[in-house]
Formats: structure tokens, C-alpha cells, sequence
């Protein structure tokens, strides 16, 4: 019989069986290892990174584009005819695939903490390949159809980034505990070298990011101007149907400063409320004029569009998820609305003396009031009896010919030029979407005695950097919202910054020094005596398989002789 010296018995590793299994499907002791990751394992470590890194990216965009959320299922509705919430989906799958390939990062640095080799699975492959190219999918989607909504991150970064970079400061010096481990563990001084002068690169590189962090918020609590005057971009279109009367009404009540509309011409010339280039979204075409129901919306004369229903859709499609919390008096109202014309609008606009602005849209060259359509226009303002000063006018065609007829009302451009070039044209303000104008082109037109009013602006954090850069009016689909944000989110003066930014530098590295000392001191300790390293490894290097082969032939070895697995072998 052959003798030899019994395998040692081990005390359960149940949370590193976990760590391994979930990982590597390395749920027993003989199927993990020590030895150095492979080329092909470490290709597959940076392609997870580079997945996490992009859909890190992609989350956030997302969680930020929330602004935006009906104008991007607007443009859905646009190219498929359909109106849904294509952001649900989005989301899900969003959420979904960060959360998993975020669980498969933990993992990744658990495994180099306890110094495991990494073999990633090849059904996690297969979820990490598949995440990476929906990602990219995404992305290039995104890219195509809705490129301006990139720019709601680095606008974003004003509200998040002195948040963003203490998170990211603290988990940089939590990664020092892995950094340290490795750097004590490892053999070789050049890798040593290499792995410290890396780490403390993104270290230093991250204690200077708020040199080039700027944000409006931070400033002189006391240089803060009133705040933003809130006008109803068509109504409350969350709370009612967007462009009725009633949903005006409902922006009424929340007691905003101003309405906008979207104004187009009827074929008798009368100036009517409506978004999309055809009926069938936010009326019951389809039910009423089924053979004209793909006619465009200003081909239909005023008789026609009063005899249909402009409420029920919002019942029935809920664009906002908000029609269950309407009272039964609201969804009666709702589903009774009808196509509100301009003059109409107006006249509410008179009675509360509000503003009113709104975007007329020209008619195509075979319309009958394609040559007409500025003074059809113009005559229903006047006939409507609103005060000039109330009405906000931003067609750029024939603007000198309206501020001769109409010297009074409130001349309104929708495109950005310098504030000589507007004066000169005696327009007194801008209606520019959120992402057309930065903060020192606010404080300029300012400055000149250009009114600004942003659009579309529905997130108190948004409100609250437009706020703190000095825009005295914003148009907004959640005045409702708004109207609860009685000061910016966070506002803190530059010395209270500066104070947070060093104190932050300073805990993170003292914390990192501390680290790096206990984990040498650790690892010091942990290399005088080695009891599995002694037993499984041979005087000459032996590779992992043939460790494992090894171990299996004198459990079963000892298990013929009548040695007990209990005394052998326990996992």
C-alpha cells in the first residue's frame, strides 16, 4: 500500500465558494486557483469594464433625459404612427443589464482582492457580450434620431458634478484596499511600480477635477435672482389634454405667469391649437372623418375640427401616467374637450392678464392662406381685444410689416443671434431650448435687456441651474411641479465648495496612505507560513489542472484504503 501524508482538513469557505461559483462556476476547493489570470480571462476583465463604463454612461443619460421623456415618445410617434411610452422598455432593460454586469464587476474585484484567478463563465459571456451590443445599439440609435439630447449631460453636471465627484472619490479610495492587496502580494517591483503610479494618477487626477468643475449653483447665496416666471407649455399637458382650454385652465390654477401654444391655420383661415402635423394622435379622426384621417391637421376648415373630440385620447392613451389620479369632475371635463383656436386662448389670456406666446406653423405652398397666413394671424390677435403687450410674436417673416400694424406686441425670436443683431430687428426675447444657451451667453443677452424664457424645462434640477444662471422665465410641461420648487435644490458659495473639495481630498488620502500600511503589514504577516501553499504546491511550479488532478487522486485513494472523505476532505 502506498503511504503518504494525508490532505489537511478545511474549515468551510462558504461566502469565497459563492464569490467563485457565481463567478466561474467554481463552487469546489480543487477548481479555484492562485495562479496568475490568463491573457484570454484579462480580455475578457477589460471588455466587461469597458460594458460597465458604457452602460454607467448610458444609465445616467437616461435617468437624466427624464426632461425629455415625451418629447423623445413624440419622436417615436413620428416615425412609427403610433403613440406609446417607448422609454418603459428603455428603462427596464436599462436597469436589467446594469444591475447584472455591476453584480459581475463586484464579483471580478472580489476575486482580486482574495487573489483568485479570474475565469469568468461562459454563460456570463455570453450576458456581457449581449449587454455590450444592445448598449451600442442603443447608443447609435439614439445618435441618429435624438442626437441634441446628448448635451442634457454635461448640462446635468452643473446640478450632479460636485456630487458626482465625491461618489467618485469614494470609491477610488475604497479601491485603494484592492490596490494595496495586490501591490504587497505581487513579486515583481516593476508591477508594483507600474500598479501604484497608475493608481495614483486617477487619484490625483480626481482630486483636481473640481479645478475644471464649474456649476452656476455655486455662488453668492446673496447675487441670486428672482425666480424663473413659469409659463404653460400647451397648458398642463400632465394633468389634461395638451393645447385645450381646459388644460390652460388647469396651468391657470397653478398660477403660471404665461401660455404657449402651437398655432396652425385652418383652411378658412382660422388660427387653431395644435402640436403634430396631423389629427389622429390628439383627436377621434379616425372615428369621425376615417377617409381624411392622414390629411394634414391645417387641410380641415373650422366646422370640421369643432366637431371633434380632443380629451378622450388623453384618457385612453395616458400619456403621462397621470390620468388615475384625475377626480371623476376632471375626467368628465377631459373626455369633453374640443380643437381650441387661438382666439379663444387669447381671450382666456386677456381675462387673467397673462402673456401668451406661441409658434405659428406655415402652412404648405398648396394651402389656401399659404401667402395669408401672417395676417390671418395677426387680424385674430387684434380681433381677440388681448392687450399687444401680452402677446409674445415669433414668426420672423413679415416681422416688420406686424410691428407696423401691431407696434405693441412683444417682438419673440426662436433663433439665437447676438443681442446687436436683435435689437436692431427690435426684438426684445428669445425663446431657445434648454441645450442652445450656456450660462455666460445668459448673463450677455442679460445684460443687454434680452429676456430669456427656456424651453422645456420640467426637473426642479434643471429649473434650479437655470434658475441660478439668471433666466427670468422658463415653459414647462410640469408647472405643477415647478411651482413646488420655491428655491434652487443647492446653492453654496465658493469658500463652502472649496472647504468640501479639500476636506474630501484630504480624508481620501489619509484614508489611502492607511490602507496601503495595513495591507503591507497584513500581507507581511500572511507570507510566513502558507499551509494549502505548502501542501499543494510542488518545488517545481505546477499548473493548475494537474494540482487539481492530483488532489482528486489521493481523495479517492484514501476513500479505497477505508479512509473516511469526512477526515480527507471538507468543503
Amino acid at each position: 500500500m502506498v503511504k503518504h501524508q494525508p490532505l489537511q482538513v478545511y474549515e468551510r469557505q462558504l461566502c469565497l465558494s459563492c464569490i467563485t461559483g457565481i463567478y466561474g462556476c467554481r463552487w469546489k476547493r480543487y477548481q479555484r486557483s492562485h495562479d496568475d489570470t490568463t491573457k484570454w480571462e484579462l480580455l475578457w476583465s477589460l471588455i466587461l469594464l469597458f460594458t460597465f463604463c458604457l452602460l454607467l454612461v448610458w444609465f445616467y443619460f437616461w435617468w437624466e433625459a427624464h426632461n425629455d421623456y415625451n418629447e423623445f415618445n413624440w419622436f417615436l410617434y413620428e416615425r412609427s404612427g403610433k403613440w406609446s411610452d417607448g422609454t418603459v422598455p428603455i428603462l427596464a432593460t436599462t436597469a436589467a443589464g446594469f444591475t447584472y454586469i455591476t453584480f459581475l464587476m463586484v464579483l471580478a474585484l472580489c476575486h482580486v482582492a482574495l487573489g483568485q484567478q479570474l475565469n469568468l463563465h461562459w454563460l456570463h459571456k455570453i450576458g456581457v457580450t449581449a449587454a455590450l451590443l444592445t448598449t451600442i445599439v442603443g447608443v447609435i440609435s439614439v445618435n441618429q434620431t435624438w442626437s441634441q439630447e446628448w448635451d442634457v449631460i454635461p448640462i446635468s453636471f452643473q446640478a450632479t458634478g460636485p456630487f458626482l465627484h465625491i461618489g467618485a472619490l469614494a470609491a477610488i479610495t475604497a479601491l485603494s484596499w484592492i490596490v494595496a492587496g495586490q501591490v504587497a502580494r505581487a513579486e515583481k517591483t516593476m508591477f508594483q511600480v507600474v500598479v501604484v503610479l497608475l493608481y495614483l494618477s486617477v487619484l490625483l487626477g480626481l482630486y483636481l477635477v473640481p479645478l475644471y468643475l464649474t456649476s452656476p449653483c455655486i455662488m453668492d447665496p446673496s447675487t441670486l435672482k428672482p425666480r424663473p416666471k413659469v409659463f404653460g407649455h400647451q397648458g398642463a399637458p400632465m394633468l389634461a389634454p395638451e393645447n385645450t382650454l381646459w388644460s390652460f385652465q388647469r396651468a391657470l390654477q397653478l398660477n403660471v405667469t404665461g401660455l404657449e401654444a402651437d398655432v396652425a391655420i385652418s383652411v378658412d383661415g382660422v388660427p387653431f391649437l395644435m402640436h403634430d402635423p396631423d389629427l389622429r394622435r390628439t383627436t377621434d379622426v379616425e372615428k369621425v372623418f376615417s377617409d381624411r384621417q392622414m390629411n394634414k391637421a391645417s387641410f380641415f376648415n373650422w366646422t370640421d375640427l369643432q366637431q371633434l373630440n380632443a380629451g378622450q385620447w388623453f384618457l385612453k392613451d395616458d400619456p403621462f401616467w397621470t390620468a388615475n389620479t384625475l377626480t371623476t369632475r376632471e375626467k368628465n371635463l377631459t373626455a369633453n374637450q374640443s380643437v381650441c383656436s387661438l382666439e379663444q386662448l387669447l381671450k382666456l389670456a386677456s381675462y387673467h392678464n397673462i402673456s401668451v406666446v406661441f409658434r405659428l406653423k406655415k402652412p404648405p405652398p398648396q394651402h389656401p392662406c399659404y401667402h395669408s397666413w401672417i395676417n390671418d394671424t395677426l387680424e385674430a390677435v387684434l380681433q381677440s381685444g388681448v392687450p399687444q403687450s401680452l402677446v409674445m410674436w415669433t414668426p420672423d417673416e413679415q416681422r416688420a410689416q406686424v410691428r407696423r400694424v401691431a407696434p405693441g406686441l412683444t417682438q419673440t425670436s426662436l433663433v439665437k443671434r447676438d443681442p446687436w443683431t436683435l435689437q436692431k430687428s427690435g426684438i426684445s426675447r428669445l425663446l431657445l431650448r434648454y441645450n442652445q444657451i450656456s450660462s455666460s451667453e445668459i448673463i450677455n443677452f442679460t445684460r443687454n435687456n434680452i429676456s430669456l424664457t427656456v424651453y422645456t424645462v420640467n426637473e426642479p434640477w434643471l429649473y434650479s441651474v437655470l434658475w441660478c444662471s439668471g433666466v427670468s422665465s422658463v415653459s414647462s410641461e410640469a408647472p405643477h411641479i415647478l411651482s413646488k420648487v420655491p428655491y434652487p435644490v443647492w446653492l453654496m458659495s465658493p469658500n463652502e465648495y472649496s472647504l468640501i473639495w479639500v476636506s474630501a481630498d484630504l480624508i481620501s488620502f489619509a484614508v489611502v496612505i492607511g490602507i496601503f500600511i495595513l495591507q503591507k503589514y497584513r500581507m507581511s504577516g500572511m507570507r510566513s507560513y502558507n499551509p494549502e501553499q505548502i501542501m499543494l504546491s510542488a518545488t517545481v511550479r505546477t499548473s493548475s489542472r494537474d494540482v487539481n488532478v492530483m488532489k482528486e487522486k489521493l481523495i479517492f485513494s484514501e476513500v479505497r484504503n477505508g479512509g473516511g472523505a469526512d477526515e480527507l476532505y471538507e468543503d
